[in-house]
């Protein structure tokens, strides 16, 4: 698919079915190495240019996060070599995309117990981190050392740590009190998300937060992921009906009435603001 065609693709699809948030599971890299004879730590290497390659078509759809799942809770029971080759890819990708990622407003983030990462990767990550902090065109999050079960753990830790203190009333508990003591609070729901290999599980990566994701699952290698599977995971998701429990018919009249709305909102947005106007003018002659 060339890159005119992948344009226009991506130009046909209305703005509001577009993601705001992918998930990628980054599966078969250690598969595509062996169907080739070759070493495991090829494939992971093969699979760093990838992210290289998603990464960057992400931002170039407008994509506004993108978060991927590159190192987990359960990756440190790999052999000890395969995790330090893992790590060292980390650290070099680190060094070689600083550039790109703050020339192009990229702001990078971390979900997970970033604390078990060695010192050799903490300290590029947390200053890269530091430095594209104030970055506002896509987040890129790196699930390291991440687990969803570990980190829905935690937050219930931290809200029976609160309720304890007095500084938190049981009553007032909810999904969105909730959802705030995770890791990903800062970022968009997310709405897609995809896994490479033929794999059809999401293997405890954002558990909370893929509550009404779309999942997406390609037969596709993640060394061999690029720029046109990324889009035709996009059009797979931009043709379904998200409809978050309610029906077709509601989902199609809530349609209807964003349209509506959408049309008509210069007319409310001027109404408002002379009735702004009118009201400070009342306001200031009061004052007099």
């Amino acid at each position: 698919m060339s890159t005119d065609v992948v344009e226009q693709v991506l130009a046909d699809i209305p703005a509001e079915r577009m993601p705001r948030h992918v998930g990628v599971i980054m599966d078969g890299n250690g598969r595509w190495a062996s169907t080739r004879g070759e070493d495991r730590t090829v494939g992971h290497s093969r699979g760093a240019d990838a992210v290289r390659r998603v990464v960057r078509a992400s931002r170039r759809m407008g994509i506004e996060a993108l978060t991927l799942f590159a190192f987990s809770s359960q990756n440190w029971d790999r052999p000890p070599a395969e995790v330090f080759h893992l790590m060292q890819l980390l650290r070099r990708y680190l060094f070689e995309e600083r550039r790109e990622i703050l020339d192009n407003g990229i702001r990078l983030t971390t979900v997970g117990e970033v604390a078990r990462l060695p010192l050799f990767v903490r300290l590029p990550l947390t200053e890269l981190i530091s430095a594209s902090a104030d970055n506002r065109g896509m987040n890129l999050c790196l699930a390291l050392s991440y687990g969803g079960r570990e980190t829905i753990i935690e937050a219930t830790k931290q809200i029976c740590r609160e309720v304890s203190a007095g500084k938190l009333r049981l009553e007032d508990i909810d999904e969105d009190r909730f959802g705030g003591c995770l890791p990903s609070a800062s970022l968009p729901p997310m709405d897609l998300l995809i896994r490479t290999s033929g794999e059809r599980r999401v293997s405890n990566f954002f558990l909370w937060e893929i509550a009404y994701a779309e999942l997406y699952f390609t037969e596709t290698m993640w060394p061999d992921f690029g720029r046109e599977d990324l889009t035709e995971a996009i059009v797979d998701y931009a043709a379904r009906e998200r409809r978050f429990g309610k029906t077709s018919v509601q989902v199609a009249e809530d349609a209807d009435q964003r349209e509506v709305v959408e049309e008509c909102g210069e007319a409310p947005s001027l109404q408002k603001a002379e009735s702004e106007s009118e009201s400070g003018s009342r306001t200031s002659h009061a004052h007099e």
